[in-house]
């Protein structure tokens, strides 16, 4: 067992405040994760501060899928379809639990944008440039063919579809495992811990951070040899810290994505649809867990990034959308269970319209010595670290003698959950543990689920199963063994890091955590000694976001 909870995250602040670090790393997203374990495994001493939890931004709200951006074809982005779509597979080689192969179809239709010709054209663009291995590569299929592998696809005007391999994932678990990786490593990692100011030596160049502890209040200062910005959405916060933001500047947009039961929107398979209004936009339909999650929108974003609202009008065009492009019977407001948006940090770029703009990464480096990195999509992490960390190994080479560059050690590198021997290995593993889990009373269901989410760490979830049978509680000892899987080894500080981003229950099974989230609460008050005041603020912190999931339905439809 690696403990990784709010012990440790103490004892690591205390270590990086005490010592200089050689990186510290702003952000505890995707990027910011990504480059604390490259820089880690090059033998760099790292730091990460987040200034509220682990993928609490951008990266827990994306449309959850490792894909290589096919819709970039559009754009003539080439040289991103090629990178992105190659990092696919290391992804998945690297994390095969929380990252699953799926069939992606692309049907196009009489009047489309795409025809048999061009989708088969572009499906082969894609393949070749993302290096798809042969057993994964497109085929196509005809009218009577697409109906049948799915006959919820509208038939009117279909002509047929394309068949291509995309990758789904749970993007705030990859987060976590990237994270727990780095901490085994060796790098020092801390969320809650919001980067207040930055410091300068008397040569102007930047230091280190003054750092507020979210949980305690308390105020801290971490000094690092180089400081790596990739605060995602709030990169040009720090930038304008630093005096240094201008030029090129972030464009935010913002993305809504519904969840329906699958009974009411009973695909089988993931489809890559155009919308209908001429809009040039394209969106996503995925099943999971029983239930079908579907968007986006694609919407210019000027507000408080933190908690993008959800509107009438963004649920309305997304049923709108699915309600005019498949055979079921209409959604409505009160089908949609729960929802998610979030914002994309783009790089800004004149005359384009959000869904225009590219998704490419790009770094700055300020006269102070700052590193920012912004752009970028959830597929490209690893690469986005490697080239960031690129630059300050080879910053650090020129500086200093006794270190020497060292290339990036994360292609092979297994995170958290498995192993090295990758998805072969795991789908061995995967039958054996379900059945470890069937045998500790689980359905078979709940055992693969958790298989899933925690990889060859389900063992020891296994274990609080064990303990939940002689702990006194009001949780299930399913429920009850996630948790204290989360606050002993995950870091979950507050009720909402487990709810909603180590379990995906406000997501994905949202009835059940209806009834679960007080219970849930309850336990974490106990486990932390929570004052009255604490646990009333933390329930209000879990009741607005089942709010924000659900406060469309109150509003007027402006389509």
């Amino acid at each position: 067992m690696t403990e990784f909870n709010s012990k440790t995250r103490f004892a690591e602040l205390q270590t990086m405040e005490a010592k200089e670090l050689d990186v510290l790393v702003i952000g505890g997203g995707i990027t910011g994760a990504g480059i604390a374990l490259d820089a880690q495994t090059r033998g760099l001493q790292t730091g990460l501060l987040e200034m509220r939890d682990f993928a609490s931004g951008t990266s827990s709200r994306s449309t959850k899928l490792v894909h290589g951006g096919l819709r970039y074809l559009k754009q003539l982005a080439f040289h991103e379809v090629a990178e992105v779509g190659s990092e696919r597979a290391i992804v998945y080689e690297n994390a095969p639990h929380v990252t699953t192969p799926v069939k992606m179809m692309l049907p196009f239709y009489n009047g489309g944008t795409l025809g048999k010709f061009t989708t088969a054209i572009a499906l082969d663009i894609y393949d070749r440039l993302a290096k798809v291995k042969k057993s994964e590569r497109k085929f196509m299929l005809d009218r009577a063919e697409s109906l049948a592998r799915e006959p919820y696809l509208k038939a009117e005007g279909l002509k047929g579809t394309g068949v291509y391999v995309e990758y789904r994932t749970d993007d705030a678990r990859l987060v976590m495992e990237v994270v727990k990786e780095a901490h085994a490593q060796g790098a020092l990692l801390a969320n809650y811990a919001k980067v207040m100011d930055l410091i300068y030596n008397e040569h102007g160049k930047v230091s280190g951070v003054k750092y507020q502890d979210q949980i305690t209040g308390t105020n801290g200062t971490i000094y690092a040899k180089r400081i790596i910005n990739a605060a995602g959405p709030w990169v040009d916060d720090i930038r304008q810290m630093d005096g240094s933001n201008k030029g090129k500047h972030l464009h935010l947009t913002k993305g809504v994505h519904l969840v329906v039961d699958n009974a009411k929107f009973p695909v089988k398979n993931a489809i890559f649809f155009d919308t209908p209004f001429n809009d040039k936009r394209m969106m996503f339909v995925i099943p999971r867990e029983g239930k079908t999650y579907f968007g986006t929108t694609d919407t210019s974003w000027n507000e408080d990034p933190r908690e993008p609202s959800i509107t009438s009008k963004d649920v309305h065009y997304i049923l709108s959308a699915v309600n005019q492009m498949f055979a079921i019977k209409p959604l409505h407001f009160d089908d949609v269970e729960s929802a998610w948006s979030g914002v994309r940090p783009l790089i800004q770029e004149e005359g384009k319209s959000p869904s225009e703009i590219s998704r490419k990464d790009e770094i700055f480096h300020s006269d102070s010595g700052l590193y920012s990195i912004a752009g970028g999509k959830l597929t490209g992490y690893r690469k986005m670290a490697e080239k960031i960390v690129n630059e300050v190994a080879k910053d650090f080479a020129a500086e200093y003698g006794d270190y020497h560059y060292v290339e990036t050690q994360t292609v092979h590198l297994p995170l958290s959950g498995a192993d090295a021997s990758g998805s072969a290995g795991f789908k061995e593993f995967f039958d054996a543990a379900v059945t470890r889990g069937t045998e500790h009373g689980l359905s078979k269901m709940a055992a693969e689920s958790l298989v899933h989410r925690y990889g060859r760490n389900v063992d020891a979830v296994y274990s609080y199963l064990e303990q939940a049978q002689t702990s006194e509680t009001h949780l299930s000892a399913l429920d009850y063994a996630q948790l204290h899987y989360g606050l002993e080894e995950e870091m979950v500080l507050h009720p909402i890091d487990y709810l909603l981003r180590r379990s995906s229950q406000m997501l994905f099974n949202f009835k059940h955590l209806e009834k679960v989230y007080e219970p849930i609460i309850t336990e974490m008050a106990q486990y932390f000694d929570w004052s009255d005041e604490t646990t009333a603020r933390l329930r209000d912190e879990v009741q607005t976001q089942i709010a924000i999931r659900q406060a469309f339905k109150q509003e007027t439809v402006h389509a």
